[in-house]
């Protein structure tokens, strides 16, 4: 397990990350048929960010993840909304296999993994997925837009060499967002047996504030480096102060690109 998305930083996650746009969710739904007799994985659930709008269409959400601070905020959001039903286990791909003697082979209509796969054996995850998979369903993995960081924009450069100064590392692009990486897992799905790999790819721009930005540096800080809480506002003045100065607002371009193969 992981604590770098315990405490205050699943706080920031819950509160800042960007969900997914409706035409995404549609897209999942369209690509596998989901429908009120289906049950939904979602692997690395966090907050609940994708898990949540997919209750909404089928008749389970089982989201799992190693973090139990993550589940618990997800649980939460789901109770406010009136969600009853979604399920939160504690676990991470090695866990998966465990899953089937719980469910049972064909039971998930299709299991979606949102910017965590890079956290995981992607190779040996697939493999352990096949034999859930309901026919005509299969695996999505998500990549929801490019980090706050690594952006190509007018600000995200001198973002990203902020936080290097600050923290004292290089930022490297390793959350599986990269084309490099997109075809790794490409090749792992259709090495696992499954086929019809396609993209699905929706774009998007937004507008974040600097309360927005901020929030979504530190949903992404390991907790053992995360300002204190009376260091967090000298942390958010310090950004500004690294962001260009006639800027109230910061337009990202968010493409949320989607691989989807059917068993």
């Amino acid at each position: 397990m992981t604590r770098a998305f315990s405490g205050d930083v699943a706080g920031y996650y819950a509160k800042y990350r960007r969900g997914y746009p409706p035409q995404a969710v549609d897209a999942l739904q369209e690509a596998f048929g989901l429908g009120s007799d289906d049950v939904v994985l979602d692997l690395g659930c966090g907050t609940g960010q994708l898990a949540l709008p997919l209750a909404d269409r089928v008749r389970s959400v089982i989201g799992m993840d190693p973090e139990p601070d993550m589940l618990r905020l997800a649980g939460d959001a789901a109770a406010e909304r009136g969600i009853g039903n979604a399920t939160w286990i504690l676990g991470g791909d090695r866990d998966v296999p465990a899953l089937r003697a719980l469910l049972g082979v064909n039971s998930l209509a299709m299991t979606v993994i949102g910017n965590a796969i890079h956290w995981m054996r992607h190779d040996e995850l697939f493999d352990a997925l096949v034999p859930l998979l309901r026919p005509g369903g299969g695996i999505a993995v998500a990549a929801n837009g490019t980090p706050l960081w690594l952006q190509e924009n007018s600000w995200s450069p001198a973002l990203r060499a902020g936080l290097e100064r600050y923290f004292g590392t290089v930022l490297a692009p390793s959350c599986g967002t990269l084309a490099q990486d997109r075809d790794q897992y490409r090749l792992a799905l259709r090495a696992a047996g499954l086929a019809e790999v396609r993209e699905i790819v929706v774009e998007y721009t937004d507008e974040l504030t600097l309360e927005q930005l901020v929030g979504g540096v530190c949903s992404a800080v390991p907790a053992d480096r995360l300002p204190a809480p009376e260091d967090r506002p000298a942390f958010a003045e310090y950004i500004r102060q690294c962001l260009p100065a006639d800027q109230d607002t910061f337009t990202e371009h968010v493409r949320v690109a989607i691989l989807t193969a059917r068993a």
